[in-house]
């Protein structure tokens, strides 16, 4: 975690939306094998400061990584950063795709997988392209998969943890 460290954001080249005086934020760091876990994580990061009061924003495109001061082993990475602080508003809804587009989801299905795909379509992701897919391959057995697109991976665990929240974690388990 940085806190009154400008340097981060000020990229030469904003390439997906800009910041301005943004100063704290969450450096999102692990092997580069497990970007799914470090969104999972990384959303329980952003929940919680949203809970308490503070705004919060994913970051890929939109900062320097290399001005990012942080003493990583030699098989870790940095992701991205989740910024952090008072926003001068609250964020802007985001389009979503419709369940039937990011799952197999049916007029049959039970309830808590509708309010899990519910639940994930308003998770964030990477630029908004929601690339992933839910289904319920049992009775209470769901597969979650990432499809190609910039940081899919890593939406993938902020997915999981949405349907996680809206489903119930009793209702169900995951299938990998």
């Amino acid at each position: 975690m940085f806190f009154d460290e400008p340097e981060a954001f000020k990229a030469t080249r904003p390439h997906y939306g800009s910041f301005k005086g943004c100063r704290n934020y969450f450096a999102i760091v692990g092997p580069s094998d497990e970007k799914e876990k470090a969104g999972y994580f990384g959303e329980e990061l952003v929940l919680y400061a949203q809970s308490i009061g503070l705004n919060t924003c994913w970051v890929a495109l939109t900062f320097e990584k290399r001005k990012v001061k942080i003493k990583a082993s030699e098989d870790s990475s940095l992701y991205l950063v989740i910024s952090l602080g008072y926003g001068e508003n609250e964020g802007n809804a985001h389009r979503s795709k419709t369940p039937e587009k990011v799952s197999n989801i049916s007029e049959n299905s039970p309830e808590w997988f509708k309010n899990g795909v519910k639940a994930a379509l308003l998770a964030p992701t990477a630029i908004n392209q929601q690339k992933y897919y839910i289904e319920q391959t049992g009775n209470r057995e769901v597969s979650a998969r990432a499809l190609a697109g910039p940081y899919s991976e890593l939406d993938l665990g902020i997915v999981k943890y949405h349907f996680e929240a809206g489903a119930g974690r009793e209702n169900f388990s995951w299938k990998e």
